[in-house]
């Protein structure tokens, strides 16, 4: 079965965007400090292009914002996004851990008695 739920907020887009290694790896780097897209692709064995297209991903997603300095372009990592991320996973923990306790509690119950 498949869900698209439109109204996801992008968080569609968002773990979209934090499940490739080399977008995380961008993210905790600009988390230092801005970077320029070409500082960032000196760091990667990759085409300038490909780097250019992980940060679009990560922009797309609000993980990333981009901003003109001279002639580069500043990359800055948003942390309103991660802290949506976070939102969402600790959402979805409370839910599990709720289901959990609820199958534990029917577990330690004792069973019914059966006459013969």
């Amino acid at each position: 079965m498949v869900v698209d739920d439109a109204d996801d907020g992008g968080l569609n887009r968002l773990f979209h965007a934090l499940s490739d290694p080399t977008r995380r790896d961008v993210l905790r780097r600009c988390a230092r400090g801005d970077l320029s897209v070409s500082r960032l692709a000196a760091e990667y064995p990759m085409s300038f292009a490909a780097v250019q297209k992980h940060v679009t991903v990560l922009e797309q997603a609000g993980l990333v914002s981009k901003r003109r300095s001279g002639r580069e372009q500043l990359v800055r990592t948003e942390p309103d996004a991660l802290a949506r991320a976070r939102r969402a996973l600790d959402e979805l923990e409370a839910h599990w851990r709720g289901r959990v306790e609820r199958m534990s509690s029917l577990l330690e119950r004792e069973p019914p008695t059966r006459e013969p």
